[in-house]
Order: structure tokens, then sequence, then C-alpha cells
């Protein structure tokens, strides 16, 4: 993939957009996205350049003009490795981005794989492979024979898993997250996987979990497909969501991450033939000092035809965290 061009390439652009930079560093968001503005005229093909006239617009309350610094980033970088749609969702310029591009997700894990079990667990305090190994030791099931763990990154919920599987498969889209998990040693089989595309093998699992994945991912409905098409009957799906507790079935947050609604998930489980075993609220991690408001899920692929007086919609949620 062609990698994202921080400097324009152009010599006075890049110290007009440094200058930029250092207005908006001092609170001057205005002078900022002008300077900005006219740096573009030097470099009208730089997608970060217009990315970030977007983001000083926005901060100058310019927010018209935000969407149409977006859109030029959208223009010169259609694979949108910079996440362009996604802002252009949050100021309401477009209805829905229709979930994260996957370049723009996979720029964000390369980068951030060196960095990401130290930021994640020991500053953010990300819990979700412990809550979700912990449901699963809650059932008594505690061997299984084949598991696949979707969006795996760097293996923290292999290393969970490792334990309890005979055959541990991972898979993500990042190959700097992937070369993490592969010096852990804890996963049999690795291999690149977008979650946007990705088709598994039929009725293999009997274990699939998605730590933390499906907040990057948006709409869910070829996911669940695809993953009651790789479980064989009675095996378990365990995944972690932000809680969406307003109205529609997912919601785009300020951090460029999806939340989801119970309802939504209870829907899409029960029209891929899963029966709903719990759904827990559980603080999943930290965000620029506020807890994180998550779920924890877990569904068994169903063995047999649905009861008519069994309602997957009147399973509970439980709090994990009781005050």
């Amino acid at each position: 993939m062609k990698p994202i061009l921080y400097s324009s390439g152009n010599v006075a652009a890049d110290r007009r957009a440094d200058y930029a930079e250092m207005l908006f560093a001092s609170g001057e968001h205005a002078a900022a996205s002008e300077l900005m503005a006219d740096t573009m005229a030097l470099a009208p093909g730089w997608a970060t350049g217009w990315f970030r006239l977007g983001e000083m617009r926005e901060a100058a309350g310019e927010i018209a003009g935000a969407a149409d610094a977006w859109r030029e980033a959208l223009r010169h970088d259609p694979a949108d490795r910079l996440g362009a749609a996604l802002k252009l969702e949050l100021v309401g310029a477009i209805e829905n981005a229709g979930g994260i591009s996957s370049a723009f997700a996979e720029t964000l894990f390369d980068q951030y794989a060196g960095k990401f079990d130290a930021e994640l667990v020991q500053k953010l305090g990300y819990r979700v492979p412990e809550l979700i190994a912990d449901a699963l030791r809650a059932t008594g099931r505690t061997s299984f024979a084949h598991a696949l763990d979707l969006g795996c990154g760097t293996g923290l919920m292999g290393e969970r898993l490792r334990a309890m599987t005979s055959f541990l498969q991972g898979g993500d889209l990042s190959e700097n997250m992937l070369k993490k998990a592969r010096a852990k040693g804890v996963y049999d089989r690795l291999e690149r996987q977008d979650l946007l595309t990705f088709e598994t093998e039929r009725n293999v699992a009997d274990l699939v979990t998605a730590a933390d994945v499906f907040l990057y991912v948006g709409r869910l409905e070829r996911i669940f497909a695809e993953v009651a098409a790789a479980l064989v009957p009675g095996g378990l799906f365990a995944f972690s969501v932000e809680r969406h507790d307003g109205a529609g079935d997912l919601q785009l947050g300020e951090s460029r991450r999806y939340a989801h609604a119970p309802d939504y998930l209870r829907r899409l489980l029960a029209e891929n033939g899963f029966d709903l075993v719990n759904m827990n609220d559980a603080i999943i991690r930290r965000d620029r000092g506020a807890d994180v408001a998550g779920l924890i899920v877990l569904a068994e692929r169903r063995s047999l035809p649905a009861r008519v007086d069994a309602s997957v919609d009147e399973a509970p949620i439980l709090d994990a965290h009781p005050h």
C-alpha cells in the first residue's frame, strides 16, 4: 500500500504547514486554518494537508469549510487512510460512512503496533481479553478444539485462549500487529484478514472471539453471518462492543469508534442462528480520563431450531461491576 505522505514534497509548503501547526498549538485556530488553506494552494494534491486543514477549520468552528477539506482529502486518497469519511460523518456532512475503511484501520494499527500492549493495558486499563476469558470459564467449558480469534492484534486475547484451545488461529488486518503476535508464539496459525471482506472455512471452529474489534467495523451483519458459518453447532461466539444506549443500531463517537446497541446485537444473533448466553455490562477501558462502557457478549450457535417460546430479546443484561 502506498505510504501516507506526511510531507507535501514542496519545501515551501512544508514550512508553511509547520508554521500553521505552531499557530494551532498556541490556540490560534483561525489563523492556523487560514495559513494552512494558503499552503494547500502550493500542494493541491496533498491528502494529508487537506485532512489537517479540515481539523484546523473544525477547531476554529468552520464546519462547512472543514467538510470541504475532508472531501478534498478523500478525493486525493480514495482508500481513506486518514479516516476523512468518518470526520464527515461526525460533522453531519454525510449520513453514514459505511464503517471504518480497511485502509484507515490498517494505517492506524500499523502505527500503533509497537506500543500497543503498553498503551492499552498499562495506561488505559484494557481488560477485554480477561473479561471474555472469564465469561467462557463461567460456562464450564474450558477446552476447545479449534478457536478463531478475529482481529487478534498483538495476541492479548490469544494469550488467554492458549491454555484452553487445541488449535488457535488468529487473523488481523495489520501486518505490524501480526508480527507482534507471531513473536509471542501462542497461535498455531496467523493470517492477514480484513473483516470487511473475510471468508472463513465452514463448520470448523467451536469458538470464535473478537476482543475490541467491532468498534472499528460499524455494521456487523456480514461478520455475524460469517461467524455463524464458521462455527459448528454448539460452538461459542464471544465478543465485546462499546455500548450505545441512544436511538439507532450504532453510533460513531468523537473517538472515531462505533458503539453498538444491545437490541441490535440481540437481533443479529437471533437472525444468524445464535442463542444468547449472556450480555454483561463492563468497563472495558479508559479513554481521555473517562471509563468506557461496554458489553461482553457470549452466544451459542444453535444446534436445533429455535423454540417458539424462547425469545432472545428477553435475555438479561447483567452488571459485571455492581456498585
